[in-house]
């Protein structure tokens, strides 16, 4: 069978970093600088604007929002009297910082671009930042090319990491210590084609990947196994889980991420489907 992917939003110049939180799809409309809530079958609504243009998500214990300000390096705190600075990341990001994991705690984990190149030419390896609750940043990883999205998984023990522009492409992983340092570097999955953007975690902790220049999503098992492949019917830069069961795979689609092109265009979308639909599909 083929899975059906029905649109939750569309208009958006390219979403990106989904996460449910709350009874909602909270996501970036990067390319249109601002933050969005949606609640399945309503219509989206803006959360904070973000000039620099928006990238992570997460949330502090107290429930603040923090957001990944791209161009400026910097991470921001939304307060109840509009956002200000949480973390300052210009030291240790050598290109403009990207998508950011968050834990229970409230330590976030910050990727940057490593440089301004793009594809084929190759990247700058970049630091991983971890940003403590008060906003003090050290170094979390070094040498990662393109960190890109991230999960937890072994009940936050391990930190899986999309290395987006390593030759080969891979997802790589790390043992996290009590402290939220990182340590143990290892290998997850390497990739051919398939260069890993945004990704997230099931409750089995089998990966999801959005893999845009090939078209698919994709479930990699703990084993580093390859489980599924899915055509999406959109170029797919981001994913997470959620919904009511948490079995709901949405996911960032966009016809192109070239930034003025998206901006003009706005092809992009939110897109919903079942992972058991996936997990059925016809492959």
């Amino acid at each position: 069978m083929t899975p059906t992917f029905t649109t939750i939003v569309d208009g958006l110049a390219f979403p990106e970093a989904p996460r449910w939180h709350d009874g909602a799809l909270w996501f970036s409309d990067m390319q249109g600088g601002c933050v969005m809530r949606v609640v399945p079958g309503d219509s989206a609504q803006k959360v904070v604007d973000v000039p620099e243009l928006p990238s992570g998500l997460g949330w502090l214990p107290g429930g603040e929002l923090l957001v990944v300000s791209m161009h400026d390096r910097t991470v921001l705190r939304l307060t109840e009297d509009g956002p200000v600075k949480h973390a300052d990341l210009s030291d240790l990001a050598t290109g403009n910082t990207n998508d950011m994991l968050v834990d229970d705690q409230g330590r976030a984990y910050v990727g940057n671009f490593g440089d301004e190149s793009a594809p084929p030419d190759p990247v700058t390896p970049g630091v991983l930042a971890l940003i403590q609750p008060d906003g003090r940043v050290v170094r979390a990883a070094d040498g990662l090319e393109l960190a890109n999205g991230m999960a937890l998984v072994d009940g936050g023990r391990t930190l899986v990491v999309a290395e987006t522009r390593a030759i080969p492409p891979k997802i790589s992983t790390f043992a996290v210590a009590a402290d939220g340092t990182l340590g143990n570097r290892g290998v997850l999955v390497e990739l051919t084609n398939e260069l890993p953007d945004g990704l997230c975690s099931d409750s089995d902790d089998n990966i999801w990947f959005a893999s845009p220049f090939t078209n698919e999503l994709i479930k990699v098992s703990r084993a580093g196994e390859i489980l599924v492949r899915v055509t999406s019917i959109l170029p797919p830069y981001a994913c997470a889980l959620g919904g009511d069961d948490g079995r709901t795979l949405f996911v960032c689609a966009s016809e192109t991420w070239i930034p003025e092109v998206a901006r003009a265009n706005r092809t992009g979308k939110i897109l919903a489907v079942h992972i058991d639909d996936l997990d059925r599909a016809d492959l």
